[in-house]
């Protein structure tokens, strides 16, 4: 078992708030550069460049999880990651129809770029990202369970699309094993007001700019042997998801 310095919610591009110099090289450069070991891409409602970060990743010495930050029907922010690639592009396909469709104003919110593994542009997705869907909270957590993945409320203790701001607690049902924060000098305050004790505590930068991405101060601690990536990435949903 070793420390392994993770992020697990990084946007690229895709997301019409990120900056047009997060693509899937960058981001994998910058995250080796910090000394980052697991690195999650999670656009809004999108899984559309993970693909590319997997190639860039792998190039960077990263082990790549493929992830979404999903809006759901309360405009509450979910953080859900994959345990494939396949799983979450599949997952993207399926999506589809819970997406509200509104065309994509780039001169207001931004481009919503799809690269390659190169950073070249293959594509832009043509509706806003950055809307509500029709899933509420629990069907969510429902539908994602068809495809093994891991969903927790991001960034509870901000204002803007937190579960705690929209709800004032986190459910006990649908239950979530982990819970993420933006600021770790904000944990001991939220675990006791809202009786979190039995989360698993993520910290995640939501990076929109490269130099948001974390440093390697956040850790978890994983089976590795005998070695691989896909061995890691296995322990880490095993993890998270309180096994």
């Amino acid at each position: 078992m070793n420390r392994y310095f993770y992020d697990l919610h990084v946007h690229s591009c895709l997301s019409p708030c990120a900056d047009n110099d997060m693509t899937p090289n960058n981001i994998a450069g910058m995250a080796a550069l910090k000394g980052l070991q697991i690195v999650a891409l999670t656009d809004h409602n999108s899984t559309k460049n993970c693909r590319a970060f997997f190639a860039a990743a792998k190039r960077n010495g990263i082990i790549p999880v493929a992830g979404m930050e999903m809006t759901t029907a309360e405009d509450i922010h979910m953080v859900c990651l994959f345990p494939t690639l396949e799983a979450a592009e599949d997952f993207d396909k399926e999506y589809q129809k819970y997406r509200i469709l509104y065309p994509n104003r780039r001169d207001i919110f931004g481009d919503q770029l799809i690269l390659d593994e190169n950073d070249e542009t293959i594509g832009e997705e043509e509706h806003l990202l950055l809307n509500a869907s029709t899933l509420s909270v629990p069907d969510a957590v429902d539908l994602l369970g068809q495809y093994n993945a891991v969903i927790f409320p991001a960034h509870i203790d901000r204002e803007e699309n937190g579960m705690i701001a929209a709800l004032g607690c986190i459910p006990e049902d649908p239950h979530f094993d982990c819970v993420e924060f933006r600021d770790n000098a904000s944990i001991a305050t939220y675990v006791a007001k809202y009786g979190l004790a039995d989360k698993r505590v993520l910290t995640d930068s939501d990076a929109h700019y490269l130099w948001d991405i974390s440093e390697a101060e956040n850790f978890l601690s994983l089976e590795d042997e005998p070695y691989s990536s896909a061995l890691v990435r296995e322990s880490l949903f095993r993890l998270l998801k309180g096994k």
